[in-house]
């Protein structure tokens, strides 16, 4: 064998590792989160990653009632789960996986899955998609800091701070200068 493809022969086991690493659920078998709750309105609604539950590998999802990886198609999830869990997806990049999951959903018109389905599409490169979720997710629950912060980050993007500001007054009203939404809207509208 030549050098050459000595090198490319590493390279390529190099890549299969790495495939399968990254393929395989990112915890152990009878782990799992604390979950992120229906990401309802008010006060207690933050936002983050730091909410969102297990990732599994592709055609699974994480079900909250067994702490497992679970078949896609299961038909016990909840509803409520399976939202959660296309957020989840969406927070670790896996922004296409999360839409299919959200088109899964019996009800797809709640605040959250459409907050989330914004999230999913502004991270593909879809702002002006994202922002007219969001706007449909706002309109359901006002007082969702989430979907704002969210909002008025895609704002940001579009470069009107003016409405990413507007939306950072409300998230103030919702939940104070203290709360993730925020913070993280607070930071983005300072550093563009």
């Amino acid at each position: 064998m030549t050098i050459a493809t000595v090198r490319i022969a590493s390279i390529l086991v190099g890549g299969c590792i790495a495939a399968f690493a990254l393929s395989a659920p990112a915890f152990a078998i009878g782990g799992g989160g604390s979950g992120s709750g229906s990401g309802s309105s008010g006060a207690g609604s933050s936002g983050g990653s730091s909410g969102t539950m297990p990732t599994c590998k592709k055609g699974q999802l994480y079900d909250k009632k067994t702490k497992r990886c679970v078949k896609q198609s299961s038909a016990n999830v909840t509803e409520e789960n399976r939202t959660d869990y296309a957020y989840s997806l969406a927070k670790v990049g896996r922004y296409e996986e999360a839409l299919a999951m959200l088109d899964t959903l019996r009800n797809p018109n709640t605040a959250e899955a459409l907050n989330y389905r914004g999230y999913a599409t502004r991270k593909l490169g879809r702002t002006d998609e994202g922002i007219s979720y969001y706007l449909k997710s706002v309109e359901l629950d006002p007082n969702y800091a989430q979907v704002r912060e969210y909002l008025g980050e895609a704002y940001v993007i579009k470069g009107r701070l003016d409405l990413a500001k507007e939306q950072l007054e409300t998230i103030k009203t919702i939940c104070g200068t203290e709360c993730e939404a925020y913070r993280d809207l607070n930071e983005a509208i300072l550093k563009p």
